[in-house]
């Protein structure tokens, strides 16, 4: 019998849909998503112009009046949620990252953004935060 579906993953799952529609928007060519190590994940790797962008995405849901209380940072702001070591882990993982591809994506710089992502009950966009160099 299979496991039910983690409601974690698929909030993420809209979040990371949403921020990818975003820097499509703006420009980007997506390069890598969800790449998977020991060590973690990265959720976004994209081109923006002359730039190579890893990207880590967080998301969030409003709760409603009669939510319970939540614990850590509040949801209406999703970027709060990134901590100093999630910040180390993604530089490791694009080290890393970068050591594996075979040719190496050409690029001018590199840049480490975040953007917070906030959905109401209906999973529809409330908030987009894209912080650029955010890392």
């Amino acid at each position: 019998m299979p496991l039910p579906p983690d409601p974690r993953r698929a909030l993420g799952r809209r979040g990371e849909d949403i921020a990818l529609a975003h820097l499509v928007a703006l420009g980007a060519t997506l390069v890598d998503r969800n790449h998977r190590t020991r060590s973690g994940e990265i959720d976004l790797i994209v081109h923006l112009g002359p730039t190579l962008v890893f990207v880590e995405v967080k998301t969030r849901r409003v709760r409603g009046r009669g939510g319970r209380p939540a614990v850590g940072p509040p949801p209406e702001v999703p970027l709060l949620g990134l901590h100093d070591a999630q910040r180390r882990r993604l530089r490791r993982l694009a080290v890393a990252w970068l050591a594996e591809q075979s040719p190496r994506p050409r690029a001018d710089e590199l840049r480490f953004d975040a953007i917070g992502v906030l959905l109401d009950e209906q999973d529809r966009l409330v908030r987009l935060d894209h912080l650029e160099g955010a890392l």
